[in-house]
């Protein structure tokens, strides 16, 4: 996965904005103002840290060594996978997917409803 892909896989989320609260290096990519994802998309090797159900975080941890805790975050809640080539786009995209519906689950509901809108 490169770098352009891994924009667009978050980005082709709804209503999925990328932004730079970290400086313009950090693509910080939100959905209703809540983080899903982050990474530095001119990093090598690529990496992105993503939401996930504590308990899947340390299973997708212990199987693969490209994935873990999450870099200056919750590690509780937060991995950071290392893009490179170990894991299928595939199982990266639908991380990304994951983290972005447990965002998505976490709203109120005025706020899932506004997404909608």
């Amino acid at each position: 996965m490169t770098p352009n892909e891994l924009k667009k896989a978050c980005l082709a989320l709804h209503r999925a904005v990328e932004d730079f609260p970290f400086g313009s290096e950090a693509s910080v990519f939100k959905v209703a103002g809540k983080v899903f994802a982050i990474t530095r998309l001119a990093a090598e090797p690529l990496a992105v840290s993503l939401k996930s159900d504590p308990e899947l975080a340390l299973s997708l941890r212990a199987a693969h060594a490209a994935i873990r805790p999450g870099y200056h975050l919750n590690k509780r809640h937060w991995n950071t996978v290392t893009i490179d080539g170990s894991l299928s786009r595939r199982m990266v995209v639908e991380m990304i997917e994951d983290s972005y519906d447990l965002v998505v689950k976490s709203l109120t509901r005025a706020q899932r409803a506004a997404l909608e809108g």
